[in-house]
């Protein structure tokens, strides 16, 4: 049987004649593509599109438009909106934070740490009260009971206000704390030692003795923490309320830069010497520099001012001013104990109490000598002056008063102790009275300069924020002008 060969296949011999090539267009004869030899690999199929990220292509985008003019001056306008608002927004932020420092100063850490000394000078005029009403004995004075009744309301009122102005976990809400358990403890003795001191028993000099101790050893110590801890509350606010604000100082001078710069192209580029929004931009961050140097350097004065004229004179008056009760006290307790109390020094043995009141005493002078050198004015400087006139006459009637109670004479001692005229308790009054007075003319000095420092202040946050508004708006609508001269 005879096969059939398929019809798709030449047969063997055979050749197909070839197939001519279609002329290109044009009437250019087609050149054939060459054969690939046999055994060679395959090309490569091209890499699939690589998706590029939103950053890539912004910034390629951005890289376009700086090559037009039109894109540079978008860039340019948006650079300066963004420096000036950058400048006014620093600005703010800077003096928001240190005008909010000058008021804790002001109405704050300042009158919490006068508090605080009141609390310490009250405790001791409350014992110094005490021990001269129980030299008395039955013939204590009302006004006596009542001052010492009047300083131990004080403190406890004055704990209050500070138990509310504290942290709750603070060191200075457990002292607060701590006194306000010590408090009814040592009232407890003066009430004993005044009761037994009326009826004629000795035990109420020990009653009396242990109550200072208490108020010597733990509740002084106490509120003398507590004012010191109120003084470094009042000097962390002066240290953020008097630097500079170099950060927005340093933005604001950039900014200007740039506008300038800006400027200066504008007018080399278009020969027009103003372009009236870069003007306006250029005069609010000028403004906003200008305001916020000046304020804070009168700011910054008033606040040195009131710190080295105000704050330091009344912790060295306050000082002297609880020396002064101190020593009071300790002379009243050396005629209460009559040399129950000793203490060595050196070789020789001394009265405890009396040798505490030579110790105050010094410390009082000390303190009015120095707080007679930072007085600036006439009112400042007189009652010091006078207060120094009074501790050295003090000096000299306490010293006749040892005298004649070293030689026996106690009834005599009494009298220049706690008597009427020639005593040293006048002596006593005339120097706390003069330096109430300091302290009231120093307070006042001190409210002065610190609000002068916070008073130029007012308005600066806002001011700023509202001109950088203004002045990018204005950098915006200059370039704009430019921008539409290729429309």
């Amino acid at each position: 049987m005879t096969r059939t060969p398929d019809s798709g296949t030449a047969p063997p011999g055979t050749h197909l004649p070839a197939v001519p090539s279609q002329p290109a267009p044009g009437g250019a004869p087609a050149v054939p593509a060459p054969a690939a030899p046999p055994g060679a690999p395959r090309p490569a199929a091209p890499p699939p599109d690589v998706r590029r990220t939103a950053f890539a292509e912004g910034a390629e985008r951005l890289r376009r438009a700086a090559t037009t003019e039109p894109g540079r001056l978008r860039i340019i306008g948006a650079v300066l909106a963004a420096l000036v608002l950058a400048f006014g927004a620093v600005s703010a932020w800077q003096m928001t934070d240190r005008a909010a420092a000058a008021d804790d100063v002001l109405n704050r850490s300042q009158p919490l740490s006068s508090d605080a000394a009141d609390i310490y000078r009250s405790l001791a005029a409350a014992n110094t009260a005490a021990s001269s009403g129980f030299l008395a004995g039955g013939q204590e004075s009302a006004e006596t009971r009542d001052r010492y009744e009047r300083n131990i309301r004080t403190a406890a009122a004055k704990l209050v206000k500070a138990a509310a102005n504290s942290e709750p976990d603070s060191p200075s809400a457990a002292t607060i704390t701590d006194l306000n358990r010590l408090l009814p403890q040592y009232k407890g003795l003066v009430e004993s030692a005044r009761t037994y001191n009326r009826q004629g028993f000795p035990v109420g000099g020990a009653y009396l003795r242990y109550a200072n101790e208490k108020m010597q050893k733990e509740m002084l110590p106490a509120a003398e923490d507590l004012y010191r801890s109120e003084n470094e509350r009042l000097r962390a606010d002066y240290a953020d309320a008097t630097p500079y604000p170099w950060a927005a100082i340093a933005l604001g001078v950039v900014a200007l830069s740039a506008l300038a710069w800006a400027q200066h192209r504008t007018y080399r580029r278009t020969n027009r010497l103003l372009n009236h929004g870069l003007v306006a931009a250029t005069a609010a961050a000028s403004v906003i520099l200008l305001w916020l140097a000046a304020g804070h350097t009168l700011a910054r004065s008033g606040l040195n001012d009131s710190r080295d004229h105000g704050v330091r004179s009344l912790e060295v008056l306050h000082d002297a001013r609880i020396a002064s009760l101190k020593a009071r006290g300790n002379e009243n307790l050396t005629l209460v104990a009559r040399g129950a109390e000793t203490r060595k020094v050196g070789d020789d043995t001394v009265d405890a109490y009396d040798h505490d009141f030579g110790r105050e005493i010094d410390a009082l002078g000390k303190g009015l000598a120095h707080a007679e050198r930072l007085a600036d004015d006439d009112d400042g400087t007189r009652p010091v002056t006078a207060a120094l006139a009074g501790m050295r006459e003090w000096k000299e009637r306490h010293g006749a008063a040892r005298e004649q109670d070293e030689n026996g004479n106690y009834q005599q001692a009494l009298d220049l102790v706690i008597g009427g005229k020639g005593a040293t308790g006048e002596c006593f009054d005339e120097v706390d009275r003069n330096l109430a007075a300091a302290l009231t003319h120093e307070r006042a000095e001190f409210d002065e300069a610190a609000g002068a420092g916070r008073d130029a202040l007012t308005g600066l946050p806002a001011g700023a924020a509202l001109l950088a508004v203004l002045g990018a708006a204005g950098a915006v609508v200059g370039i704009g002008r430019r921008l539409s001269e290729y429309r």
